[in-house]
């Protein structure tokens, strides 16, 4: 496959898969050691998730403008601390640290697992679990507390393993917190806003500038950004629907069979 078509298709993969409960990291590598695929360099896997950071942002424009404003609000007008917006506010930040910690301990482990598709494979196993529970899980009728921000932030950062759906994970952590579907939702993106944005600026930092970046992106990368965009904007869409009808099943069938595929394959040698 040339350069241009690995770079299109890792930004279709990026924006179909990074929203969606079927796990980003498990397909990228799956699809890397099983379609031929070289893997894309750094750059272009940082620009990937700023597309799909950005379709994040865009998807929930509204609610994170209004969660800022009530937070920052709160810092200087004690009267504001009853809103919305300040609890959740500090349930992000607090889940965050969490998910830095979490996923800092997981660092070795995860780098082992995207070499092995026999790991990805129970990993996968693993969410099509994940989610066949979030369909039997009652709905709640609660807010976001700091308690559900430290639960939604511990299965962030366990989800940095290849397989694990960290949206699926979240969404269904979030509603068994007490959260209602539509709030788990958003709450499991507006949670992943620092975490991404934080490793892809800290990613963007050690290639010394702008030039530096553009210079190791691949031919192609302009339409590979654009496909991760638009895609995961259509994801985020589907996904809403899916969590508030419940439709968990679906996925966690997906999952179960690309789990059985990956660790046949690796088990015959593949």
């Amino acid at each position: 496959m040339t350069q241009t078509g690995v770079a299109v298709l890792s930004g279709l993969i990026q924006g179909l898969t990074e929203f969606l409960p079927i796990s980003s990291s498990g397909h990228l590598a799956l699809f890397q050691q099983y379609m031929g695929m070289a893997e894309p360099p750094l750059a272009y896997d940082v620009l990937l998730h700023f597309a799909t950071m950005g379709a994040t942002i865009v998807f929930f424009f509204t609610a994170i403008l209004k969660a800022c404003f009530e937070w920052f609000s709160g810092l200087v007008r004690p009267e504001r601390r009853t809103s919305c917006g300040w609890t959740l506010g500090w349930a992000v930040i607090a889940g965050n640290i969490v998910t830095v910690i979490v996923a800092f301990m997981l660092k070795k482990p995860v780098e082992a697992f995207f070499s092995s598709t026999l790991c990805v494979g129970a990993a996968l196993f693993v969410t099509a679990a994940i989610l066949w529970y979030g369909s039997l899980i009652d709905e709640g009728n609660g807010r976001v507390t700091l308690f559900s921000g430290l639960i939604v932030g511990l299965v962030q950062g366990i989800a940095v393993i290849p397989g694990i759906s960290r949206s699926g994970a979240t969404i269904i952590a979030g509603q068994k917190a007490g959260l209602k579907p539509e709030e788990a939702f958003s709450f499991s993106f507006l949670m992943s806003l620092p975490a991404i944005g934080g490793a892809t600026v800290l990613q963007l930092l050690e290639f010394g500038g702008a030039q530096g970046f553009v210079d190791q992106l691949p031919s192609g990368w302009m339409a590979g950004f654009g496909l991760a965009f638009i895609s995961g904007l259509s994801s985020l869409w589907v996904l809403r629907r899916a969590v508030l009808a419940k439709k968990w099943r679906w996925f966690s069938a997906y999952c179960a069979l690309l789990a059985i595929l990956a660790i046949t394959a690796s088990l015959n040698g593949g």
